[in-house]
């Protein structure tokens, strides 16, 4: 099974890169950040404490996040693999995901680190959200999530290093010369 995480401060190109990979290798697409946003819209009980954290500019509490994947993962177990977008965003999170797919007999085989410098992500948040009325994607909170990102989730580059599945990408480059420096990681591991 081809199981893929991907991670970078927000606004690095996760989204876009999944999508592009997903198209390629036929994954499923777990994209925390779009699962909690259906809640909240959906005003589910999940949704609303969600929305509380994240109009803070804070995580959502794990627990919460590692039942709804463990639920997604059991609902389709024929799958060829799966691309975890946005998680894990903790080594307690990284930690918990090695023991979901552990008993499911599988495991993540690569996890790229897209880097961005801080004012293009801030360019780059502020236009999403200009573009995509994101509420979240406003300097204050924008700034607050960077923070968070830096103090909680950059830690996982080491986490995953010492297991020998780190690739740094560098983010800043074209769509197209990061997914190629990420499908040739892939292929290289698979083929």
């Amino acid at each position: 099974m081809l199981n893929i995480v991907i991670f970078g401060a927000p606004g690095s190109g996760k989204g876009t890169q999944s999508k592009l990979i997903i198209e390629k290798y036929g994954l499923l697409h777990i994209s925390t950040g779009e699962i909690l946003r259906k809640e909240i819209e959906n005003q589910t009980a999940l949704g609303l404490i969600a929305e509380e954290y994240i109009s803070q500019g804070q995580l959502v509490p794990d627990q919460l996040i590692i039942d709804m994947l463990a639920d997604i993962l059991d609902k389709s177990p024929h799958s060829k693999g799966y691309i975890f977008d946005g998680f894990p965003r903790t080594i307690s999170q990284a930690q918990a995901l090695d023991v979901i797919l552990r008993e499911r007999n599988t495991s993540v085989i690569a996890v790229f680190s897209l880097s961005v410098e801080e004012d293009e992500l801030m360019r780059r948040l502020l236009q999403r959200g200009e573009l995509d009325g994101r509420l979240d994607d406003n300097p204050e909170t924008i700034l607050k999530r960077l923070a968070v990102y830096k103090e909680q989730t950059e830690p996982l580059k080491e986490y995953y290093k010492k297991k020998g599945k780190l690739f740094k990408v560098k983010g800043n480059e074209s769509i197209e010369d990061v997914f190629e420096g990420i499908t040739g990681v892939i292929d290289h591991l698979v083929y």
